[in-house]
């Protein structure tokens, strides 16, 4: 947290001094908002990997297996619908998908109607782990969050959001030629 969140300095705070004492000339000043980021983020994953590990997972098969659980009956969807929502390529997709075929969570089913298409739907025992772990996972994401009041996990969900389409901005947007 910073400063003004809890009356004495963090590490960002530090590092900013530290910049300004150096670079006094520079602004650093987006580092108060994607330094916390990255911070936060580091910590996120720790704590998710906690839950996912206990059930042989990580957060990339977490991920396949809630958006077929997600997707409501039959919880199945083509590597390539998985790759779309995952923002992954295909070749990734399968990889997970081999895993999780092995490890009895999902199968692999072609389309009766059109052979080429290749479903991976949930299991029986997938379902079952699936679930298991979302409750898990979403208790674990609301102690994360205990610290907040929900007006602000509201307004910093809004901000996040409008933090990631500046993002997608940039990333469509020819780059910065100020800089030297």
């Amino acid at each position: 947290m910073s400063r003004k969140a809890t009356g004495r300095p963090d590490a960002v705070d530090m590092i900013l001094e530290q910049w300004q004492r150096e670079r006094p000339d520079m602004d650093v000043s987006p580092l108060a908002v994607f330094g916390r980021l990255h911070r936060s983020y580091l910590r996120y994953t720790a704590l998710l990997n906690e839950v996912f590990e206990r059930h042989d997972l990580n957060m990339a098969a977490f991920d396949v297996l809630a958006t077929l659980r997600r997707s409501g009956p039959p919880y199945r969807r083509t590597a390539g619908e998985l790759a779309a929502i995952s923002l992954v390529s295909t070749g990734g997709v399968t990889l997970r998908l081999d895993r999780l075929e092995k490890a009895g969570l999902i199968i692999r089913e072609r389309d009766p109607e059109d052979r080429r298409v290749v479903y991976a739907r949930l299991t029986d025992h997938g379902m079952n782990v699936t679930d298991r772990v979302v409750e898990e996972h979403f208790a674990n994401e609301r102690r994360m969050l205990a610290g907040l009041s929900e007006t602000e996990r509201r307004q910093l969900a809004r901000l996040l959001a409008k933090l990631e389409h500046s993002l997608e901005v940039v990333e469509t947007t020819a780059p910065a030629t100020d800089a030297v």
